[in-house]
């Protein structure tokens, strides 16, 4: 008789815990869902009256009506490339050098400043950026750069300091702490048994990492790179700061020197300037632009993780 109550207790339990789950997961769908919604709902407006124009346009003049994204798009995607480009190998090296390089002692600095500097606020970066970088990169970098190859036009002049490639730069160094956090739990789990026999055939410590802790690692690595994306694609405080708010690039002037605008910047700098409901509504059809790239990023990742993870499974 008391073995039945105790079961039954537990079954009880388990089907409130079960019931917890289920809610909180239909919670998240249900935010997001209100959160699309509610965007679709706030850019009517803006997709009534411009139509699909809006997502070809390439001048953006409310005192004339006149709205067009193709620019914000366009360099909302090309700076969150370029940023994960740069940060890609950076955070790679810092998660080998930790994993098989540096010394026990040197771990735990090397940790906190990697966690310091994934704490560290947006506006933080910008305001170095635009104070400490901009002057620096214009003079060392970009003069330089166009002095040298300016007839190649992605990289003409002239020179402005604040551009498309500083807020590149600038979200690179962000980024690069979350995909070398992540990477340095995954490559810190490769069995030892795998390295110590790829060592004793032999090879060197570079020919393990790249044989045995990479691949093992490489799911983990892409999933941080995913997420690495996903904060370079929102990050609007610092961006608004130093990418020159511009809205020629590339169409006027391609150079990645040059300044330009993205989604992010552009609703921070006009969204309390807006008066009108179409230029309101725009404002937010920019919003649930970023919300698609995001979620087709995301989307595209899953699909080369689930293909890579299929292709290692069949080796």
């Amino acid at each position: 008789m008391k073995a039945k109550k105790s079961s039954a207790h537990y079954n009880r339990q388990d089907a409130i815990f079960k019931s917890i789950l289920i809610s909180a997961s239909l919670l998240v769908v249900g935010l997001f869902v209100a959160l699309f919604l509610m965007l679709i709902s706030g850019s009517m407006p803006s997709i009534l009256g411009n139509g699909f124009g809006f997502l070809t346009g390439t001048t953006w003049d409310p005192g004339k009506g006149i709205y067009g994204a193709l620019p914000a798009i366009l360099t909302t995607i090309a700076t969150s490339l370029l940023a994960v480009a740069l940060a890609i190998p950076i955070a790679l090296g810092i998660a080998i050098f930790f994993t098989e390089y540096a010394p026990e002692k040197a771990k735990f600095s090397l940790t906190l400043f990697i966690d310091l500097l994934a704490a560290i606020p947006s506006v933080i970066f910008g305001i170095w950026g635009l104070w400490v970088i901009a002057p620096l990169i214009k003079t060392y970098v970009q003069q330089p750069i166009v002095a040298s190859i300016g007839f190649i036009p992605i990289f003409g002049g002239p020179a402005y300091g604040i551009s498309l490639s500083l807020a590149s730069l600038i979200l690179a160094m962000m980024v690069v702490p979350i995909i070398a956090s992540l990477t340095i739990e995954i490559i810190s789990r490769t069995p030892v048994s795998l390295k110590e026999g790829m060592i004793s055939l032999g090879a060197t410590k570079w020919e393990t990492v790249k044989h045995v802790s990479l691949p093992f690692a490489r799911l983990g690595i892409l999933a941080a790179v995913m997420l690495g994306l996903g904060r370079a694609l929102g990050e609007t405080m610092a961006i608004t700061m130093i990418i020159g708010n511009s809205y020629m690039w590339p169409f006027a002037n391609p150079s990645i020197f040059a300044p330009a605008t993205s989604i992010t910047s552009k609703i921070a700098s006009e969204f309390y300037e807006a008066t009108s409901a179409i230029y309101v509504g725009s404002l937010i059809e920019l919003s649930l632009i970023l919300l698609v790239i995001t979620l087709v990023t995301n989307a595209l990742f899953r699909y080369v993780i689930k293909k890579t993870n299929r292709g290692a499974r069949r080796q």
